[in-house]
């Protein structure tokens, strides 16, 4: 749940400020698309070594980049109060670029009619934006968040290589746990009942989180 509470919101923040970037009329604008969204098309292994090099104590980018500028380094996944947002950081990384491209299909459906009478009426770029382009973002934000947060339960490639569930637990996430009981302790029918119990909490939540926005969305 602390990896949900992290990820989600971040990584939709972070989305929806690339994706009116990129709808801009801006030199480079094709490129800029591209980079933004290559993280997403990288596999999850090269993903978590990507990201082991940066998190490597003392070698790594994060920590020669502290000691420039006169700070200790850490180790980042060695430390339980620092395992999670590693985890969380890279996780965002991963997936802002894959909902940018979403937001960025929603954006190009809203009629520029709209942002013209806006002016015209002297609204403020940030009115324009929470008052008609966010609300008629809702339906993509529907599907962003429910597979946003279908996600953030399903990591488990990058714990393989990056802390295989430690330091002392602090990264061991539902799905590797489950793994974890079903292949390394042998306790299948435990790892089972932990699989139904997950599919329904994803199942019930994704379901509330439908109702909700749908109904918002059809009263905007």
């Amino acid at each position: 749940m602390w990896l949900a509470v992290g990820t989600i919101p971040t990584s939709i923040g972070i989305a929806i400020i690339m994706a009116l970037i990129v709808n801009k009329a801006i030199p480079g604008r094709g490129l800029l698309r591209m980079a933004y969204f290559t993280p997403t098309m990288l596999p999850m292994i090269a993903v978590a070594n990507i990201w082991l090099f940066f998190y490597a104590p003392d070698i790594g980018l994060i920590d020669k980049v502290l000691e420039i500028f006169g700070f200790e380094g850490n180790n980042w996944l060695g430390d339980p109060s620092t395992v999670l947002p590693s985890i969380i950081v890279m996780t965002v990384w991963k997936e802002a670029g894959l909902f940018m491209v979403f937001y960025l299909a929603g954006l190009q459906t809203i009629s520029p009619e709209l942002e013209e009478a806006s002016k015209l009426e002297g609204s403020s770029r940030w009115n324009y934006f929470w008052r008609i382009q966010f609300p008629l973002l809702l339906p993509t934000t529907l599907f962003v968040l429910i597979n946003a947060f279908l996600n953030s339960f399903k990591l488990v490639d990058h714990l393989f290589v990056l802390t295989k569930g430690g330091p002392d637990n602090a990264s061991n996430l539902i799905l590797y746990y489950i793994y974890e009981t079903a292949f390394s302790f042998l306790d299948i029918s435990y790892a089972s009942a932990l699989t139904i119990f997950l599919l329904a909490l994803l199942a019930l939540t994704a379901l509330a989180q439908f109702f909700f926005l749908d109904r918002r969305t059809h009263y905007r």
